[in-house]
């Protein structure tokens, strides 16, 4: 699946964009999610999945899309400029 028919499919769901400060505070609920599974406490351990982690990540891919939309920047282009920090970062 192509990114531009995920931000598609994400529109369908979600119609409002949202600020900068809008997502700043979902970004912060799906990373304390992720903290959850590092903490790994006893009440958390039944809902501790595979499938749960791969739904977590997948709420960070599939939302970021969205929320470079909700800015008004190209999904494609974030993503290239971050493959391109990260290799030189490497470096």
């Amino acid at each position: 699946m192509e990114i531009k028919d995920l931000l598609v499919q994400g529109r369908v769901i979600w119609k409002e964009k949202l600020n900068l400060s809008q997502i700043i505070v979902r970004l912060g609920k799906v990373f304390g999610d992720l903290c959850r599974w590092e903490r790994d406490a006893v009440k958390d351990k039944d809902k501790h999945t595979d499938d749960d982690l791969k739904k977590e990540l997948g709420n960070v891919i599939f939302s970021t899309i969205r929320w470079c939309d909700d800015l008004g920047y190209d999904s494609e282009e974030c993503i290239n400029l971050a493959i391109k920090c990260q290799k030189e970062f490497k470096k």
